[in-house]
Formats: C-alpha cells, structure tokens, sequence
C-alpha cells in the first residue's frame, strides 16, 4: 500500500468539493492502483487529501495522464498559498466496518520519536478499538519522512466520536495516553472534517 497526502487552503470549500467529485466520476476510473481518498475542508479553510494506491507505480502512472494533469491545474487553482503533495514511506489501513459510510473524519498529524514502537502501539490499540468503539469504521495511517504521520479516523458521526472517546475503558485510555506521552514529539494537531468527502475503487 502506498500514499499520498496533499494539503493547502482554500476559500471555496464548495468548488474544491465539486473538483473532487468530478475527478471520482471522470478521471478516477483511469487511475491504475487507486484504492481510496479520504478529504475534505475543515471550518478554517484546510484542504486535506490522503489517497491510497496499491503502489508507488502506480502513482506515478497515474500522474502521467493527460487528464490527471489537466484536473490538477484545476484543482490547484482552488487552492490558495502553499500547497504540499507528500509520498508517504508506508501506508496502513485498519478496516474496522466501512469507511465510506463515516459521517465524521478527524485527520491527526504529528511527530513521533520511533515509529517501529509508534507503529506496535497502534497495532495494539485497533485490537482494543475493534472491542470497544463500534463507532470506527476504520483509520488510514500515511508515515512520512522524519517520524511524521497523518492519519484519517472515520466515525459513524462525530457524536459518537466524541461519545466513544469518553466510553473507553479507562485502562484502554491510560494505555494510549502513556504510549502517547512516550512516543510523540510535540504536540500533534488535529484536523476536523465534519463534511467528509469519501471516494473508493470498490
């Protein structure tokens, strides 16, 4: 599994929306190893995409498509300031119930100190999430270079989101806390897509 992360601004969520949703109906069926896009814009104007391949080849592939190239100039002018497109170094998604269903995505971005342990941890922890918040319907973790991550939560709702956050065991949450006091550098920020935009070959 391979993915991307492309992240900027916008002042028309409603344009990069229509953007997205013509490239899911006219450019998508092309792309060779597209598996899923989870995106959206969050209340201050943050356009966040992670996109997964079953490959780096076959990002590359699609990249080279007249009509990517053509949507991408689209797209880009949506998107005001800077805008980053990362590769990840290792994408992993955890598949608790179906993604495409979730009502609410929180994106976590941030830094860790190892992300061998980081990545045991996690590993960990979606065997008790499996057990305990019914409302995940699965996480899509992108590690980048220099011990950074995002990683895409969906939820059923963002009320039961928060709810779930609540309802874990306090042995689940204390677990998770003192891994996460051990690992993560920083503070890790999150980005809240109350609106999901959610694409998938299948």
């Amino acid at each position: 599994m391979f993915g991307q992360v492309v992240q900027g601004h916008t002042t028309d969520p409603a344009g990069a929306r229509q953007a997205m949703e013509r490239w899911a109906r006219h450019v998508s069926p092309g792309a060779t190893g597209w598996v899923r896009t989870i995106a959206g814009v969050t209340h201050h104007g943050t356009f966040i995409a992670l996109l997964q391949f079953d490959s780096e080849n076959a990002v590359g592939i699609n990249s080279g498509r007249p009509e990517q190239d053509r949507w991408w100039t689209e797209m880009r002018g949506l998107l005001d300031g800077g805008v980053t497109v990362e590769n990840g170094v290792r994408t992993e998604a955890f598949l608790a119930g179906d993604p495409d269903r979730a009502g609410f995505v929180q994106v976590v971005q941030g830094r860790v100190s190892d992300m061998a342990r980081a990545r045991e941890h996690l590993h960990a922890m979606q065997k008790l999430w499996s057990l305990h918040l019914t409302a995940l319907l699965g996480t899509v973790t992108i590690e980048l270079s220099g011990g950074r991550f995002s990683r895409a939560l969906c939820w059923s709702t963002e009320l039961e989101a928060r709810a779930g956050a609540l309802e874990t065991p306090p042995e689940v949450r204390a677990r998770n806390q003192a891994a996460q006091q051990q690992l993560l550098v920083g503070q890790p920020e999150s980005l809240d897509l109350q609106e999901p935009w959610l694409y998938s070959a299948g």
